[in-house]
């Protein structure tokens, strides 16, 4: 079973063209080149999509690490209601 934080890396794997074992729950736009603004904005998207959730721009801006968007997704989909 896939935790959601390997889920989350997955997709960040994905988005920013880096296998899945490089990048970890500090990973972030200092340290993966690929992640840049625009990729940022792809690797929300992805996330909402996959999660079925909306982040607000004040989250979106929160998510800069791997490990900060795997809590943002945990935190969301645990609130939604079932």
């Amino acid at each position: 079973m896939n935790t959601l934080f390997e889920q989350v890396r997955s997709i960040a794997s994905d988005v920013f063209g880096l296998p899945a074992n490089q990048l970890t729950a500090d990973s972030s736009p200092r340290n993966v080149e690929a992640w840049d603004s625009t990729q940022h904005l792809t690797f929300i998207l992805a996330l909402e999509e996959a999660f079925q959730i909306r982040l607000s721009p004040e989250e979106i801006e929160q998510a800069q690490t791997l490990g900060e968007a795997a809590r943002l997704v945990e935190n969301k989909t645990l609130s939604q209601p079932r």
